[in-house]
C-alpha cells in the first residue's frame, strides 16, 4: 500500500507520541506559518526535500522484496531522535516526507503531562455505549517510564515510543499514587505501577542519553551490554515509597518484568524480585520469554533459555522463604517467522520439564508494522544475511502449532506445580 497520506488525501500525518509535535503543529496553523520543518510528522511534496536520504521508491518495493528489505532498513536506522535524518519516497508522481522523528521529552515534560488533573473515566460518547471492561485495569495504574531498549523483532514499541527510556521523577509518581487516594471510585488499589517494561524504570545508558542508539548493536540482545548499567536500586525505592502513602492497601506490578536484567544486577536484582514477591504480586507475575528454542530465540531477538530457568528458581525460593503460593505467566509466541512445529514440540518439551506448566498465555505471531519480524513474514529471508527462512502462512497449522504448546503436557509435570 501507499502512504496512509495518499489514500486518505489528509495534508500531515503525525507520529510518535507527538505531544510536542502537535503543540507546534497546532500554533503554526492558527498563526498561519510553514509548518513542513517540524520534526514527528509526514507529509506529502511535488519535490523531494533538499539533504534527506532517499527510500527506494514504491514502485520498486512492490516488485522487489530486496528493495523493500533495503527499505525498511533505513527507515529503521532513522528514527532516533539524536541520528535520524529527514526521509523521502517516491510515489507515483509524488514524494512521501518524513522529518525526522521529535525530541524525546524531557523529565520534567513527562512529569507535567503525567501531573495533568485527567477524569480517570471513560469518555462520555463511550460510557453511553455500556460498559467498557478495560477501564477496570487502567483506571488507577500509574505510568513510571516510556520507551523500551528491548528492542524484540515482533514489537514496534521501540518505533512509536523510543528505544531510550524517559523516566518520571519519584516525585512525580508519588503525587500521583497521592492523588488516587482522593478518587471517589479508589479502593485503595493500584492495579500497575509500570510500563512497557516495568524494570526498566530509572535504567538507561549514559551514552544513549547523549548521543542516540548504538547503529551497530541492541541493548540487551544478545547479550546486555555493559555500557547498560542495570541497577534497580531506585525502582526499589519507589515502590517501597507507595506503600507507605496513606489509603493504599497494595499497588501491583502488572507489566511484565525482563528476567534477563534481574539477574543481569548483581547488587540489587535479587532484592527487586524480593520486594515484588513480598509486596506486589497479585498471584501472577508477568515475564515474556515469547519462545525456548534457541533458532527461534534468534529470530524474535530474546535471551537465551537458561536465563529463564534461572529466574524461576529464584522466584519459588523467594515464594517459599516468605510463605506465599504465587506463579509466573510466560508469554509465548506460537509460528513466528523460522519456527516449525518441530519447535513448538520442543518448547512444549521444555517448559514441562523445566518449568512444570500448561501455558496459557499462547498467541500467534501477528504480522505489525514497522518491525523486522513483520519484514521477514513477508520477505521470508533474513534480513541481515539474506538467508530463507521457514515461514508458517497456513491458518491452521499456526492454530495447530499453538495447540502444541497449549494441551495437556505428555511429559509429565512434577505434582503441585501449575
Amino acid at each position: 500500500r501507499r502512504s496512509i497520506l495518499s489514500d486518505s488525501t489528509a495534508d500531515i500525518l503525525v507520529y510518535g507520541m507527538a505531544e510536542n509535535t502537535v503543540l507546534k503543529l497546532a500554533e503554526r496553523i492558527k498563526n498561519r506559518q510553514d509548518h513542513k520543518n517540524i520534526r514527528g510528522i509526514c507529509y506529502i511534496s511535488k519535490e523531494p526535500p533538499q539533504n534527506y536520504t532517499e527510500l527506494p521508491s514504491y514502485e520498486e518495493v512492490v516488485k522487489s522484496k530486496n528493495e523493500f528489505i533495503k527499505m525498511f532498513k533505513i527507515f529503521y536506522s532513522n528514527n532516533d531522535p539524536f541520528t535520524a535524518r529527514g526521509i523521502y519516497q517516491k510515489q507515483n508522481k509524488t514524494y512521501l516526507v518524513q522529518n525526522p522523528p521529535a525530541e524525546y521529552l524531557t523529565q520534567k515534560e513527562l512529569d507535567r503531562i503525567y501531573g495533568m488533573n485527567y477524569e480517570r473515566d471513560i469518555h462520555p460518547y463511550y460510557k453511553k455505549q455500556g460498559k467498557v471492561r478495560a477501564i477496570n485495569t487502567i483506571q488507577f495504574s500509574i505510568t513510571t517510564h516510556r520507551g523500551c531498549y528491548g528492542e524484540c523483532n515482533f514489537c514496534s514499541i521501540a518505533i512509536h515510543q523510543g528505544r531510550t527510556v524517559i523516566s518520571r521523577s519519584g516525585q512525580s509518581i508519588i503525587k500521583e499514587a497521592e492523588n488516587l487516594t482522593a478518587h471517589r471510585d479508589f479502593k485503595g488499589y493500584i492495579t500497575d505501577v509500570g510500563g512497557p517494561t516495568a524494570n526498566m524504570y530509572s535504567i538507561e545508558c549514559d551514552n544513549k542519553l547523549k548521543k542516540g542508539s548504538c547503529a551497530d548493536k541492541k541493548c540487551l540482545y544478545p547479550v546486555i551490554c555493559r555500557n547498560m548499567k542495570i541497577d534497580h536500586s531506585k525502582q526499589i525505592e519507589l515502590l517501597k515509597n507507595i506503600r507507605q502513602i496513606k489509603g493504599i492497601k497494595k499497588a501491583f506490578v502488572a507489566s511484565g518484568v525482563r528476567h534477563d536484567m534481574v539477574l543481569e544486577d548483581r547488587n540489587h536484582g535479587k532484592n527487586y524480585l524480593k520486594e515484588i514477591v513480598n509486596h506486589h504480586v497479585s498471584g501472577q507475575l508477568k515475564i515474556a520469554p515469547e519462545h525456548t528454542e534457541e533458532n527461534v530465540l534468534k529470530y524474535i531477538g530474546k535471551c537465551s533459555n537458561s536465563h529463564l530457568v534461572e529466574f524461576k528458581k529464584t522466584f519459588d525460593r523467594l515464594n517459599r522463604e516468605c510463605g506465599k503460593k504465587q506463579f509466573l505467566t510466560y508469554y509465548l509466541i506460537a509460528a513466528h517467522p523460522g519456527c516449525t512445529e518441530k519447535n513448538m514440540l520442543e518448547m512444549k518439551k521444555f517448559v514441562s520439564v523445566n518449568l512444570a506448566i500448561n501455558p496459557e498465555q499462547v498467541q500467534i505471531f501477528t504480522p505489525s508494522p514497522s518491525t523486522f519480524s513483520t519484514l521477514m513474514y513477508y520477505t521470508e529471508s533474513h534480513p541481515f544475511t539474506g538467508k530463507k527462512i521457514f515461514i508458517e502462512r497456513n491458518t491452521n497449522k499456526k492454530e495447530k502449532q499453538k495447540y502444541i504448546v497449549m494441551k495437556k503436557s505428555a511429559f509429565g509435570q512434577k505434582k503441585g506445580t501449575r
